[in-house]
């Protein structure tokens, strides 16, 4: 069965049916981090987006091509082209280099990425291995007459492109974050963004170029436009990131790309939303995020950490604590715990212990909650929506699990896990060592004769080696206890 893709497009502000330009090809570009300091579960959550983006377009049966930057180039500390390089801050702290701080960062981002089961992009692309690109783009926007430069760098002439900010018809939180943005004296207007600054004078940095207008380093913005164009062209598919790069970062995108090319970067524009922590935005400026790490001590896996997210909405804040990071690890290992019973349904089938009925009745069920899924997943990728269905078919299926085939069952919940990305497909069965099977076969006679006494003391003895019997009608099951 095939499904209509629809999502909310930010540059249009509605949701639209998704039709790439060219048939069965995806051109997508997320914007990757700046790496001067460790990825947080903010952070992860923006991942986690891209990566069912992608895994929903690769289900659907398209070649999708993704692009991702990593900012290892020092920019300054706000959308204001002010302040400190956070690069090279974070290198005096640490007393490293600033080469060697964006390495350490970069890598420990990519680690992130693989913990949480995050298909990395195909193409990777570091600010500081195309600066020549970047170079090259400035001069074109210089060309086309939207350049202008003061006494500290390039900067984009945001009044002659027409439609400026036709991303960012803000919102009033985004318009609050916009006015914190300093004006420089020199700039003709507020939103004017620098396409190439100048290294100070009086002072060498460590990351910086020659270029036509002098020695420094190219702006924030123009990075990503530069990097996205000479992977995927002048015009592509889809372009992703965090809510925070609504009012500023993605307009001066478009903005740059604009004005060379007379088109909006991307056909469409997809957003997510913020991350809070015990009710505050996690971010490292106020010193508040939480790393994958922090969560070892609790007991809380990687992959829990993503299925957290599957809760709420992709662009509105989502809400973390540890209760809620807690219940998902046992809802988790719940989900766990039923693919090992499939499993041992089936192993019992192979060996003609039991028989399952596998009805029309039940196929029509399966197909029922099959589709259910992937059409909440094709509207504007509900996945509170998805998991909801899970537990409602785990719940109808436990009502009688002798009437559905253990196979169909398992390639339905491998189907799903093509979005979910929760490795259900890795799931193996505990290895029971064969006095425990012994015991349990024992158990199960002396319960078949309703010797209740011998069946309750073997049952406490297999407790106490590690282990626990569930009934069910016609056979039992089972399992290594976490101990």
């Amino acid at each position: 069965m095939t499904y209509e893709l629809c999502f909310y497009n930010t540059l249009t502000r509605q949701i639209e049916k998704f039709e790439p330009l060219v048939q069965g090809r995806v051109g997508f570009y997320s914007c990757g981090p700046t790496a001067y300091n460790f990825t947080h579960l903010g952070h992860l959550r923006t991942y986690v987006l891209y990566d069912l983006i992608k895994r929903v377009l690769i289900f659907d049966g398209y070649k999708v091509k993704h692009v991702m930057n990593i900012t290892d180039v020092g920019h300054l500390l706000s959308d204001a082209d002010e302040g400190e390089d956070k690069i090279e801050k974070q290198a005096i702290k640490e007393k490293k280099s600033a080469w060697d701080i964006a390495e350490f960062y970069t890598n420990d981002f990519l680690n992130n990425l693989k913990q949480m089961n995050i298909i990395l992009p195909d193409i990777i692309a570091p600010a500081t291995k195309h600066i020549e690109e970047q170079i090259s783009l400035v001069k074109k926007i210089e060309q086309a007459g939207f350049a202008y430069t003061i006494s500290d760098g390039v900067y984009f002439d945001t009044s002659k492109l027409s439609d400026y900010g036709i991303l960012n018809k803000q919102s009033q939180e985004e318009k609050q974050v916009n006015q914190r943005i300093e004006q420089s004296r020199e700039k003709r207007n507020i939103t004017d963004f620098a396409l190439w600054k100048f290294s100070p004078q009086n002072q060498k940095r460590e990351m910086e170029w020659d270029s036509p207008w002098g020695k420094g380093f190219p702006g924030w913005h123009i990075e990503c436009a530069a990097m996205s164009m000479k992977y995927l062209g002048d015009y592509f598919d889809i372009h992703a990131g965090g809510v925070d790069h609504i009012p500023v970062h993605h307009p001066n995108e478009i903005a740059g790309a604009e004005a060379v090319t007379g088109k909006h970067l991307a056909k469409y524009w997809i957003h997510g939303g913020f991350l809070n922590f015990s009710g505050e935005k996690m971010s490292k400026s106020k010193h508040n995020f939480i790393r994958l790490e922090d969560l070892q001590k609790e007991n809380i896996s990687p992959l829990a950490v993503r299925y957290s997210m599957y809760l709420g909405y992709y662009n509105k804040t989502l809400e973390f604590n540890l209760d809620s990071l807690h219940a998902a690890e046992t809802a988790l290992n719940n989900l766990v715990e039923f693919i090992k019973r499939l499993l041992r349904i089936n192993q019992l089938c192979m060996a003609k212990k039991i028989q399952i009925q596998d009805s029309q009745e039940a196929q029509d069920i399966l197909n029922h909650y099959e589709e259910a899924f992937f059409t909440q997943v094709h509207n504007n990728f509900d996945m509170p929506s998805a998991i909801e269905i899970i537990w409602n078919f785990i719940k109808e299926y436990n009502k009688n699990p002798m009437n559905y085939n253990p196979l169909k069952v398992l390639d339905m919940f491998y189907k799903f896990d093509r979005i979910l990305g929760l490795k259900l497909s890795d799931i193996t069965l505990d290895n029971i060592p064969q006095n425990i099977e012994k015991l349990a076969e024992e158990r199960w006679l002396a319960k078949s004769n309703q010797n209740w006494e011998e069946a309750d003391k073997l049952r406490a003895y297999i407790q106490d080696e590690g282990y626990t019997i569930d009934d069910f009608e016609g056979f039992y099951l089972i399992k290594k206890t976490n101990k």
